[in-house]
């Protein structure tokens, strides 16, 4: 099961420097999916957050590009298909990275089960329009074989794909959104700006699922092998896509809050809020185009789930914690192949074996979002305290650093806060049944994969020893790349 692995960089058996920055940043867009969150999930966080919805993308996007500094510590200086799990090896160690890889398997495997429910709940939308009733399954089976095999086949289609689909989905989000304003008269509302009626409480609860909503944006250091001059494109997507989110989002927040200021309809109840406003702004073909988008985006977003997980559980299998299986390449598309399929059954399986149990796909895509924001949430932090860590073992360890670190860490715990709450709080309640209970469900998740890893050290001594060369070489191998240019 862990044999020795070639440590050599090269040897990874992915397709090498296939990648333009284009298409890299189309990797961290797709799994971010920035059209899902005002098509389908700004009703979830207006639930929370209320008024101060802009206020929560603002504060999420503020932490988040901390949370980018310290990642780009790493990137700047090495890139492997392991994302930041190989960064947290680096940084913290082989207990603290393997923690990282198995928080990251959680959080894009998780995103991915949010968007496929959300593929089928446009689906079932768009294909009404048109007569067509299908079960939600066969949309759960449509969504997953496809984004399969685009994964399976070739990393650059998948990357054209991604980079096609969201562009023209965000384009069209955005001409929506100006329509909806200039209905509105352009108008400056105070209510939100004063954040009337939004409590403290509400607005770190929101950050949960804005978190879920930025979530990915590192997705592209999954593509240290396949990217073209990786230490310069992953750095520069990991930055350029929270930025440029976080705006989109936060002029859509504002946007979509005051579209539904007087309306008969609740923003916080809605699952396609995009159609109500088109119609309220009198372009309901704009909506239905909008639906079609959100319904591709979704779709961009399993697959660029399926990508980043398959290439975290290749890694982490050549690196022996995981069965040798899922770290083969394929021959001839030079893809995680095995790792894809796995991926891609769980992101299957897990949304099914929810709906048979009864609970809706519109439910299941908002627990599914905020499960998924625990395993970003502790990678986050971990990466933010890897940083000055790995720089101080390098001599270059600066005060910026440290205050970077330290404010990544401290934003990224206003969204702890606002997922376990205070008892006994008016400012910040614990949350409502069921999601009470996904802390504890993420712990016991965490708690598994550690015994795991321990139980693997156990029967593999060397595994370690193994982790900690293969990284070494990968680092060895970019700092020499450095050297030549």
């Amino acid at each position: 099961m862990t044999a020795e692995i070639p440590i050599s960089p090269s040897l990874h058996g992915l397709k090498r420097e296939c990648l333009s920055y284009g298409e890299v940043l189309a990797q961290s867009f797709a799994v971010l999916a920035p059209t899902t969150v005002p098509a389908a999930v700004m009703g979830l966080i207006y639930a929370s957050s209320g008024n101060g919805t802009w206020l929560s993308f603002l504060l999420g996007m503020i932490g988040l590009l901390f949370v980018g500094i310290n990642i780009n510590e790493f990137a700047r200086r090495s890139a492997s298909p392991g994302s930041l799990y190989s960064y947290v090896v680096k940084g913290l160690g082989p207990t603290a990275g393997m923690l990282s890889g198995w928080g990251l398997i959680l959080a894009y495997l998780f995103t991915g089960m949010s968007t496929l429910c959300g593929f089928a709940i446009f689906g079932q939308k768009l294909l009404g329009y048109v007569g067509i009733h299908t079960h939600i399954l066969t949309l759960f089976v449509v969504g997953v074989a496809a984004a399969w095999y685009a994964a399976h086949k070739d990393i650059q289609l998948s990357a054209k794909m991604m980079l096609l689909l969201e562009g023209a989905s965000i384009g069209s989000i955005l001409l929506l959104g100006i329509l909806i304003w200039g209905h509105k008269g352009f108008a400056i509302d105070p209510a939100q700006l004063t954040l009337q009626h939004a409590t403290p409480g509400g607005i770190t609860a929101g950050i949960v699922l804005v978190v879920f909503g930025f979530s990915g944006f590192e997705s592209s250091t999954s593509l240290g092998d396949e990217a073209k001059n990786p230490l310069k494109s992953i750095p520069r997507s990991v930055m350029q896509s929270t930025i440029l989110a976080g705006l989109f989002f936060i002029f859509m927040a504002y946007v979509e809050v005051l579209g539904f200021q007087g309306a008969s309809v609740d923003l916080a109840k809605t699952e396609a809020p995009l159609d109500f406003l088109a119609h309220q702004a009198g372009v309901d073909f704009l909506g239905i185009l909008i639906s079609l988008g959100a319904l591709l985006s979704f779709f961009t977003c399993t697959l660029g789930c399926i990508n980043p997980t398959a290439r975290v559980l290749f890694l982490m299998a050549r690196h022996g914690v995981f069965h040798t299986s899922l770290g083969a390449s394929h021959e001839e598309n030079l893809t995680p192949h095995t790792a894809i399929a796995l991926s891609s059954l769980l992101t299957f399986a897990i949304p099914t074996a929810v709906l048979l149990f009864g609970i809706t796909p519109f439910e299941s895509q908002g627990y599914f979002g905020t499960i998924c924001t625990y395993g970003f949430l502790l990678v986050y932090i971990l990466i933010s305290i890897a940083a000055p860590m790995y720089l101080h073992r390098l001599g270059q360890l600066r005060l910026k650093n440290i205050l970077a670190s330290v404010l990544g860490v401290a934003f990224m715990m206003l969204p702890v806060l606002g997922t376990i709450g205070i008892p006994g709080s008016n400012l910040f309640p614990a949350p409502e049944p069921p999601a009470n209970v996904f802390p504890y469900l993420f712990l016991l998740y965490v708690a598994v994969g550690f015994a795991w890893f321990v139980f693997q050290r156990y029967r593999f001594p060397r595994l370690v020893r193994q982790m900690q060369r293969s990284i070494e070489a990968i680092h060895d191998h970019h700092a020499e790349q450095k050297k030549v240019d």
